[in-house]
């Protein structure tokens, strides 16, 4: 964020919820937390939402119909205790949802945000992405 920022990416006010992040990018508002109702509030007024890639908030983003892309946390980078949001980006990229692997995927959608969802799969589409699933984690 603090990149786009500065290459003048983006140009209009950043909100953060940030809950246990160390890095904060200057020249946003920043809230620890917020509870659903003021979330799904300035969600409402997004031009675009940049979130990580946790159930309750895809289900959330989803059910507000506002362009949005997920950056899933990795293990990798010590964001979180395990990959799952990983393997759920894998499972949402396969049904059209956008995913941002790099700074570009975000630039990328930033020049011409989109709105998905993921109510509209199909049970072929569904079929489909679990065996997809299953050939990249054998162990599930």
């Amino acid at each position: 964020m603090e990149l786009l920022i500065q290459q003048e990416l983006i140009d209009e006010e950043i909100v953060v919820q940030y809950g246990t992040c160390t890095f904060l990018p200057s020249g946003t508002t920043v809230y620890r937390l917020l509870k659903e109702d003021s979330f799904r509030a300035l969600v409402e007024k997004a031009r675009v939402v940049i979130a990580h890639c946790g159930e309750g908030t895809v289900l959330l983003l989803d059910e507000l119909q506002q362009p949005f892309i997920l950056v899933p946390r990795s293990v990798r980078y010590q964001e979180h205790v395990d990959d799952h949001q990983l393997e759920l980006a894998l499972a949402l990229k396969q049904m059209g949802v956008p995913i941002a692997w790099s700074p570009g995927d975000l630039v990328r959608f930033l020049e011409a945000p989109f709105k998905t969802s993921i109510s509209d799969v199909t049970d072929s589409s569904a079929q489909s992405l679990c065996r997809s699933l299953q050939s990249h984690f054998p162990e599930l």
